[in-house]
C-alpha cells in the first residue's frame, strides 16, 4: 500500500473565526498553529500547506497567566552599538498594535522558511471584534470551550 501524499490542488481550505477574549495566549496560539498547518486533517502532508484560514478577533483581550504581562519581554536591536531595546507583552497589548502578540506567538510555533511564511499568510488577527472577512462565511471555532483551562 502506498503512502498518501496530498497535492496542492486537492487541498480544501475552510475559514474559521476565533474569539480570543479571555483565552490563554499560549493555548490559543498552539491550537491556531495546528489548524494553520493542517495537522488536524487526515490528509496532512508535511511539505504542503493544507491548513485552514484563521481569523482571530478581540486580540487585545487575550489573557496572559502568571506575571507574563510584565516579565515576558520582546527584544530587538537597532543596529547601533548598545541599541538593544525591549517591550513587555503588557505594553504591546496596551499599545497601538495589540494583535502583534498573537501573531508572534503563532509565528514561533510554525516552521521557519518558505512553507512557514505561506502558512502565516492564512492568519488574520484583529484587535477588535470587527473583521472584513464576512464574505468568506467563516465558521466559529470556540477555543474557550475545548478545554476548561483555555479560558481564565
Amino acid at each position: 500500500m502506498k503512502t498518501y501524499s496530498a497535492k496542492p490542488a486537492e487541498v480544501e481550505k475552510k475559514w474559521f473565526v476565533v474569539d480570543a477574549e479571555g483565552v490563554v495566549l499560549g493555548r490559543l496560539a498552539s491550537l491556531v498553529a495546528m489548524r494553520l498547518r493542517g495537522k488536524h486533517k487526515a490528509m496532512y502532508t508535511p511539505h504542503i500547506d493544507c491548513g485552514d484560514h484563521i481569523v482571530v478577533i478581540n486580540a487585545e483581550k487575550v489573557h496572559l497567566t502568571g506575571r507574563k504581562r510584565e516579565d515576558d519581554i520582546f527584544y530587538w536591536h537597532t543596529g547601533y552599538a548598545g541599541g538593544i531595546k525591549g517591550r513587555s507583552k503588557g505594553e504591546i497589548l496596551d499599545g497601538k498594535y495589540p494583535e502583534r502578540v498573537i501573531q508572534k506567538a503563532v509565528e514561533r510555533m510554525v516552521p521557519r522558511g518558505p512553507l512557514g511564511r505561506d502558512v502565516m499568510r492564512n492568519l488574520k488577527v484583529y484587535a477588535g471584534s470587527a473583521h472584513p472577512h464576512e464574505a468568506q462565511k467563516p465558521e466559529v471555532l470556540d477555543v474557550a470551550s475545548m478545554n476548561p483551562k483555555n479560558k481564565r
